[in-house]
């Protein structure tokens, strides 16, 4: 499934990075992961969409458009159909801390909440961007995962606002949504899964984790290093993948994994 046209509200849609340097992070980003940019000012650019095979992978934005440098950071959004019923069912919830609705014309509008965990969040509704067109191949977003020092209350919250369902996998939570059909017929989970979580053992480690996929961890995290970022951990190998977690010159921080085939 490297190829998506259209989400269903409820999935993990689209990944960006909040940044208070665009410049240094299209420069980073484009070495670490081979991606081309397309920003929407050439002379002052406040917003950057990356893009694999010609098609949208990412999106790099500014911290100040948000109104804080403190937002540095990966964070993943969710389709919604209504933005505005879901804001409102999020924060009966518990949700905190909300940014929003941005009107993002042509491509939709946003909203940015945290969770009752502490996570931050984004809410999308596509006008002309559905999400990101490559998902799931090397140099792309592959999944996001959640870090919760409560996960019931996760769970129960997630739940009520997008229907996810919970099943345990080991220490893991696998969030799946009725009715969906993602992924591949090979993968190791359920195909309507959408994300996962685990319980977060750091206060530092909460939040949204976003992965990508490689084919080279070993030559990636050469050029992390080469371009200024840092590797945080690993890389280690993890039921059949090698991972690693880094974070760029900002500080943002993202995962990476290679399947390693037997």
């Amino acid at each position: 499934m490297p190829d998506v046209d259209t989400y269903p509200a409820g999935v993990p849609c689209w990944v960006e990075t909040l940044q208070p340097d665009l410049a240094a992070a299209m420069r980073f980003y484009a070495g670490v992961f081979g991606w081309a940019m397309l920003a929407d000012d050439e002379e002052t650019p406040t917003y950057v969409v990356a893009t694999l095979r010609g098609r949208e992978v990412a999106g790099i934005a500014s911290a100040a458009e948000v109104g804080s440098d403190d937002a540095v950071g990966w964070f993943t959004q969710v389709r919604v159909d209504d933005l505005d019923a879901a804001l409102s069912q999020a924060v009966a919830a518990g949700a905190t801390d909300v940014v929003g609705p941005v009107d993002a014309s042509p491509a939709g509008h946003l909203a940015i909440l945290t969770d009752p965990v502490g996570a931050r969040l984004g809410l999308w509704e596509a006008t002309a961007r559905e999400g990101a067109e490559v998902v799931n191949e090397p140099n792309a977003w592959a999944m996001s995962a959640l870090q919760t020092p409560d996960p019931a209350r996760s769970r129960a919250f997630y739940g009520e606002v997008f229907g996810w369902g919970a099943d345990a996998m080991g220490p893991a939570d696998l969030f799946r949504l009725p009715g969906y059909v993602g992924g591949t017929e090979h993968q190791p989970v359920p195909r309507d899964t959408v994300a996962v979580g685990f319980p977060a053992t750091d206060s530092a480690a909460v939040g949204w984790h976003v992965d990508f996929w490689s084919d080279d961890v070993v030559g990636l995290v050469g050029r992390v290093g080469d371009l200024g970022g840092r590797v945080l951990s690993g890389p280690d190998e993890e039921n059949g993948f090698l991972r690693v977690v880094v974070s760029d010159p900002a500080g943002a921080t993202f995962s990476v994994s290679q399947l390693l085939l037997r």
